[in-house]
């Protein structure tokens, strides 16, 4: 992965870092990550870094359009590599695991906007909520815990 990392990083007009490369690795492991995960798993593999500088380089990897931010309802930011593809996302209101979800097929009259009011839509956002199987069975979720899933 570390030479389609740096490969992408290029392509994209940027310097290859160490720390860069440690970033987007960690987005790409794990998809949906805060960026205090992705903070701690940076530390891990290349040592001290600033919170502040993994902030920055998420931000401009976002610019870039090398990540994707997302920010459900009550949640801190997360992040992902899964870019230019619209997909959608399926969080449990107990555990906030997360999956990712294709596009709606078929009939979708929930995306098709009645007054577009002159704008060219591109993308649409939707998150799916619900109770996954674990928490369906419990009656006091841990609303701390946090389990990604693509």
């Amino acid at each position: 992965m570390d030479e389609e990392s740096r490969q992408e990083l290029r392509r994209h007009g940027l310097h290859v870092t160490a720390q860069r490369l440690a970033i987007i690795e960690a987005v790409s492991a794990r998809p949906h990550a805060t960026t205090e995960e992705l903070t701690e798993n940076v530390r891990s593999r290349i040592g001290s870094v600033s919170r502040q500088s993994v902030y920055d380089t998420l931000g401009v990897f976002v610019e870039k359009n090398l990540i994707r931010r997302i920010q459900p309802s009550g949640s801190v930011a997360r992040y992902e590599d899964r870019v230019g593809d619209n997909h959608h996302h399926l969080i449990c209101r107990g555990c906030t695991l997360m999956f990712d979800i294709d596009c709606a097929v078929g009939y979708t009259p929930c995306l098709t906007v009645d007054e577009d009011h002159g704008f060219e839509i591109d993308e649409a956002e939707v998150i799916y909520w619900g109770r996954c199987p674990s928490c369906r069975g419990t009656d006091d979720p841990d609303p701390q815990k946090t389990t990604t899933h693509t």
